[in-house]
């Protein structure tokens, strides 16, 4: 059982960490500038437990022991795991932050939909919803009308991790970093919903994860999308467009920000004074924030349920590649298999 939703107020909030891989660097430093303390962390790898915490004045904590005295846990975890450590430090009365993917299987995410649906405070580490330059493109587009036609892509090197993650993540390129384009077209549909995913995955000989992926989508109101992720790009280049009857929107958001509407420049939002510009701009700082609220009773604005859409939609473009052919969305198809499951049998 839950416990209550604590009533500290925000500015009590400390965080732990589960997890203390690449991302929690950008954690820690986003905790900093949002001036949210880290006071433990955790880590399979002893030797990197000790070296995050050293950086971030913490202390090495076991998982069993989250929240170690927090009021939040940051869950960045492989994502068959995330699912357990969140709920455990759910049942200890804390908030939980989980990184995208919220979980390596559908049924693991309706574990915490339903932990969440309890009265549990989960936020979904989705960045790019906190982005203000997303959030101002979102807005503009909305003032466009309905839309039609909607592309984003996340392209990038192949990751930097000492190796490429394996079929114990659950997937490649897609559900690692095409996950985040398809929030991106989840937040700029609004309440328009997916009905068909239609996805081309492909990977190297002897390599068993997907590293280019090519995902269409076709929403209730006939508007289209289109996603394309990959780590064969030289460098990192993500952007999203959205365009209806009456005009487009576009962002950049790497490597070099911009805005246009119709073709003509818009001024991007102002960075935070003190914030290093890219952990602002990306959406990691107001994201720690955003868990601070939704710890002090407000509302978790991207949470469990957001978080599940964007893995159900993954877990269909999987299973469409699989199949060679479009799955109709809400996904009907197994609920306790891996994208990489689903795709490669």
């Amino acid at each position: 059982m839950l416990r209550r939703r604590p009533t500290a107020p925000s500015s009590a909030l400390s965080l732990a960490l589960a997890g203390a891989g690449t991302i929690s660097v950008i954690h820690g430093l986003a905790a900093a500038a949002a001036g949210l303390p880290v006071v433990a962390v955790a880590s399979s790898s002893a030797e990197r437990a000790a070296e995050r915490a050293g950086q971030l004045g913490a202390r090495v904590s076991p998982f069993a022991e989250l929240p170690a005295g927090a009021g939040a846990v940051v869950v960045s975890t492989p994502p068959a795991e995330r699912v357990g450590h969140a709920l455990h430090a759910l049942r200890a009365g804390a908030a939980v932050l989980v990184e995208k993917p919220m979980a390596a299987t559908l049924a693991a995410a309706d574990a915490l939909v339903e932990a969440a649906d309890a009265g549990g405070v989960v936020v979904y580490g989705e960045n790019l919803a906190f982005s203000p330059l997303v959030s101002r493109a979102v807005a503009m587009a909305a003032e466009l009308g309905p839309l039609r036609y909607i592309e984003v892509r996340t392209l990038s090197p192949a990751p930097d991790r000492g190796e490429l993650p394996g079929p114990s993540w659950g997937g490649g390129t897609l559900l690692d970093l095409g996950v985040h384009a398809v929030g991106a077209v989840l937040l700029l549909a609004g309440d328009d919903e997916p009905v068909e995913a239609l996805a081309r995955l492909s990977s190297p000989p002897g390599q068993a994860v997907d590293d280019e992926a090519e995902v269409r989508i076709r929403f209730a109101s006939g508007l289209e999308a289109r996603i394309e992720s990959s780590w064969r790009h030289p460098d990192a280049l993500w952007d999203l467009q959205a365009s209806s009857a009456t005009g487009v929107v576009r962002a950049d958001l790497l490597p070099v920000p911009a805005l246009e509407r119709d073709g003509q420049p818009v001024a991007l939002p102002a960075d935070e004074p003190g914030v290093e510009p890219h952990l602002w701009r990306l959406g990691y700082v107001e994201q720690l924030r955003a868990l601070d609220r939704a710890r002090a009773g407000g509302p978790a604005t991207v949470g469990a349920r957001f978080g599940r859409r964007a893995l159900e939609l993954v877990c269909a473009a999987y299973a469409s590649a699989g199949s060679g052919a479009a799955v109709p969305l809400p996904f009907s198809g197994p609920r306790d298999r891996t994208p990489l499951e689903l795709w490669r049998g």
